[in-house]
């Protein structure tokens, strides 16, 4: 019999009923760098940085990914996130990265209190047990790799100081390099587990695999994530006029909006009689997701261009931008001629210039079919921003949007919203429409809040679109606000 009395529950009964977490928009200020060094593999794929720091941790700074990457990060203000990702260029070998080992796990006497290790593991398909090792003599984790690596054929083995863990590499390369998980010897003092190889010890193996297109790579790291939204390929060799335009081309026809940028030091951009140069072949392919910039004396340059855009904060209040006027720290300047400059701006590439009053800067700041940057970003942006608002809406209701007027105009409502910011961070203003008008807009009517919303009665829906519970279909129109480029002044003077 309880002791605590009747439940209060029996006349007063409160329930509390936590709505969804709404879910989150995407990141348009984060940029992946595609490159071929061996330190990501094709099984980890994508690492986020958010420092040029931790980049030199794991590449050094010699590797293309550094120089591009210290691009990025060197522009003011800084941006916050970065993705490298790996781009087979040429075969890679199997390996096997061990688990992480904990500070007390890495003291050294761990190891070479033992005279007779032993363990089991495959290379290339082929078991080893290897028998008798000693480390009794090594003097630190490096030097326990390295009596490991003598005891082994086949593969090389590494102390990672970075990661902590023990890297096991085999000697050849492509789909058959393979290194297994170790296991315990038949005898002999098991070391699988000291050197934390075994599949249990959270260590994975990456097979090895033939070279790959960059478009290959590409459309991997599209499929293993939607954190990106820029890509810029620094390869040891970079991609091939061909094989960019194909990576361009799938990302202009991509079902994830995203920006591809590409550096040329090709002279033939400012030839006006050369049509073969990228900038000129991706003009007549007009693509609007693709940039070029033109460079005589850094490869990597639109690494800068996406480090400025990618600063901005959309959700902010006038963070918007143009590309053009901005500077490129860590690039040289070109100084071209009046007609060269011209021939760049014709074929749509950007370049970092000097004028003569002692400035330098990017113009024009466009993409390769002559939309402007910050218009394809900023419409990125507010696309993904009123789906995202859209979706939440329905998502986290408690019951439903009806498929009423009303209902309807709950969701009118959620498109302003998100309107309105574009109007706060300077990507809409106020303008004339100049295009056929729908709803109650026509052609050549001033848009005073800069965007006008419409949605048909639900009484004009057919009933197969009522059936199906679709809304009637809601047309935004928006001014984009632009941005001065050019100036042209008259001074009249009169004596």
């Amino acid at each position: 019999m309880s002791t605590l009395g009747l439940p209060v529950s029996d006349i007063v009964n409160v329930q509390v009923v936590l709505a969804p977490l709404a879910a989150q928009t995407r990141d348009f200020g984060s940029l992946l760098i595609l490159g071929d060094s061996d330190v990501i593999d094709t099984t980890e794929r994508l690492r986020l940085y958010t420092t040029l720091d931790a980049v030199a941790d794991d590449f050094g700074t010699l590797a293309p990914e550094y120089k591009a990457a210290a691009l990025y990060f060197g522009q003011t203000p800084q941006p916050s996130t970065l993705y490298l990702g790996k781009w087979a260029r040429t075969a890679t070998a199997g390996k096997l990265r061990g688990g992480v080992l904990s500070a007390a796990e890495q003291t050294l006497t761990n190891f070479t209190a033992v005279t007779t290790g032993a363990m089991k593991i495959s290379v290339d398909g082929v078991e080893q047990s290897l028998t008798g090792l000693n480390f009794i003599a090594a003097l630190n984790l490096p030097g326990v790799a390295a009596i490991l690596d003598t005891a082994l054929t086949g593969a090389t083995v590494e102390w990672d100081a970075v990661n902590q863990r023990f890297v096991i590499t085999s000697s050849t390369t492509g789909a058959s390099s393979t290194i297994s998980f170790a296991t315990a010897p038949s005898s002999g003092t098991d070391v699988s587990q000291l050197f934390k190889l075994r599949s249990t010890n959270g260590g994975y193996v990456a097979p090895g695999v033939i070279a790959e297109t960059p478009v290959a790579a590409v459309q991997a790291l599209a499929n293993m994530s939607s954190a990106w939204y820029g890509l810029y390929i620094a390869g040891g060799a970079a991609p091939t006029d061909d094989q960019a335009v194909a990576v361009a081309e799938f990302i202009e026809g991509s079902g994830l909006s995203r920006i591809y940028g590409i550096t040329t030091q090709n002279a033939g951009v400012l030839n006006a009689v050369t049509t073969n140069d990228i900038a000129s072949r991706l003009k007549a392919l007009g693509y609007k997701r693709t940039f070029v910039q033109y460079s005589s004396s850094n490869e990597h340059a639109a690494a800068s261009i996406f480090g400025r855009a990618f600063t901005v904060e959309f959700q902010g209040s006038n963070t918007t931008l143009t590309i053009k006027f901005k500077q490129e720290p860590g690039v040289t300047a070109e100084t071209l001629t009046a007609s060269q400059a011209v021939v760049l701006r014709g074929k749509n590439c950007n370049v970092f210039v000097r004028y003569n009053n002692d400035t330098a800067i990017i113009q024009e700041g466009v993409m390769a079919n002559g939309y402007f940057f910050d218009e394809v970003h900023g419409t990125d942006w507010l696309q993904n921003d009123v789906q995202t608002a859209i979706y939440n809406l329905l998502y986290t209701s408690t019951t439903k949007i009806p498929q009423t007027d009303a209902g309807i105009n709950t969701i009118l409502t959620t498109i302003c919203q998100r309107l309105e910011q574009g109007v706060v961070n300077g990507l809409i203003a106020p303008g004339q429409w100049n295009a056929p008008g729908f709803g109650t807009l026509r052609q050549g009517d001033f848009l005073p809040t800069g965007y006008y919303v419409y949605a048909p009665p639900v009484s004009d829906q057919s009933q197969a679109d009522r059936e199906a519970r679709r809304a009637p279909v809601i047309q935004c129109a928006i001014k984009l606000a632009g941005a001065v480029h050019f100036v042209d002044a008259i001074i009249n003077v009169n004596r």
